[in-house]
């Protein structure tokens, strides 16, 4: 269960540290997204700050167990509330967004099953 958490906790923190760093940097891919489902530009900064803040609170989890598992919950439902957007102006493009809640969702299975949460 260890290499799991620490698997599925480690891509999960990289990959939304890199969507953050590609929010703050203005990368085109994500002008692209924004537009495609009608949220504005200028939202591309916070949103690049919760993805970084979720990354960085994995991360912490190693440390603090559970501020890992409230960084996970934290993106799950950012991710929920990504694939929603797609849904609302009904673009089929979704799977990016599932990818990152499913990798989310894996990462506070892992802290919850590896602490024993419950």
């Amino acid at each position: 269960m260890y290499v799991i958490f620490m698997v599925t906790t480690c891509l999960a923190a990289f990959v939304n540290g890199y969507a953050a760093f590609l929010n703050f940097r203005g990368a085109e891919s994500v002008k692209v997204v924004a537009d495609r489902v009608r949220v504005p530009r200028w939202w591309m900064a916070p949103l690049g700050t919760l993805l970084a803040c979720g990354a960085v609170g994995l991360l912490a989890g190693f440390a603090v167990p559970v501020l890992g598992a409230a960084a996970a919950s934290g993106l799950v439902l950012y991710f929920v509330c990504a694939v929603t957007a797609h849904l609302r102006v009904g673009d089929r493009q979704i799977g990016g967004a599932v990818f990152f809640l499913l990798l989310a969702a894996a990462a506070l299975s892992a802290n919850v099953a590896y602490h024993d949460h419950w």
